[in-house]
């Protein structure tokens, strides 16, 4: 019976910065239904286990453990373990969970803003993504990460529960601005296939800079956490600006 009591006591710290988030939405009233919130933490779990299955493929291939070029101690090692075995694959599963995402919005299957923001003339057009590609992809981006974040953060906490903590207010908003950039590119792709590619980067750049100076010790800790924050309030910002005009945010 204990062991429930702290599995549920992990996942209620875990999803404090999820829940922060929905009431975000909430309050700046934008137009997201539940229905695509619940899918994008659904989004942000599958594209950990991509990420975790893309991380077994370059530790058999790049040769942990067996003498390859990514073994050993030095510089090469750790910058190709931040930038590459971990930023970039967990960043490609973001574009895959996210791209699958893009697709049922296409579909029509699900309405992509609430009942009252149509009665009130916004996103009428509810098959496809209308009016809301940017919008509409930053925001499931950053519910995707925060929901990446939640599982990560819960399974690291099982062991010391004030890691899960500790993530939930560091590696969560760094995750959840990554999405963003991801859901904001995808959302752009058809427009801009270029910019695209720059925030997919720009979102492997900054996870990776975020992990070399969390494993620096010369660094203090407080640094990689401020450039997560301000990561993820660039983010909410950029999602406000692309909300459809005239719909408070």
């Amino acid at each position: 019976m204990a062991g429930l009591w702290i599995l549920g006591l992990l996942l209620c710290i875990a999803a404090l910065p999820v829940l922060l988030i929905y009431l975000w939405f909430r309050t700046r009233r934008f137009p997201m239904p539940a229905s695509w919130f619940l899918l994008s933490l659904l989004a942000g779990a599958f594209s950990l286990l991509i990420a975790a299955l893309l991380q077994g493929l370059f530790s058999r291939t790049a040769g942990y453990g067996g003498g390859g070029f990514s073994s050993g101690n030095g510089m090469g090692t750790l910058l190709f373990t931040v930038f590459i075995r971990i930023a970039l694959t967990e960043e490609t599963g973001r574009v895959v969970a996210l791209g699958l995402l893009f697709r049922i919005a296409r579909t029509g299957v699900l309405p992509l803003v609430p009942s009252d923001a149509r009665r009130a003339g916004f996103g009428k057009e509810t098959r496809g993504l209308g009016a809301l590609p940017q919008a509409f992809g930053g925001a499931i981006g950053l519910v995707a990460g925060l929901g990446f974040a939640l599982i990560e953060s819960a399974s690291y906490g099982a062991a010391d529960m004030l890691i899960a903590l500790l993530r939930a207010f560091t590696a969560a908003p760094l995750h959840g601005a990554c999405g963003a950039r991801i859901g904001m590119g995808l959302g752009g792709f058809t427009a801009g296939p270029y910019r695209a590619l720059g925030r997919f980067l720009s979102a492997v750049i900054l996870h990776g800079m975020y992990n070399l100076m969390v494993l620096n010790p010369g660094i203090p800790p407080i640094l990689p956490i401020l450039i997560a924050f301000s990561a993820l309030f660039t983010a909410m910002h950029r999602i406000h600006g692309h909300s459809p005009e005239g719909y408070p945010l």
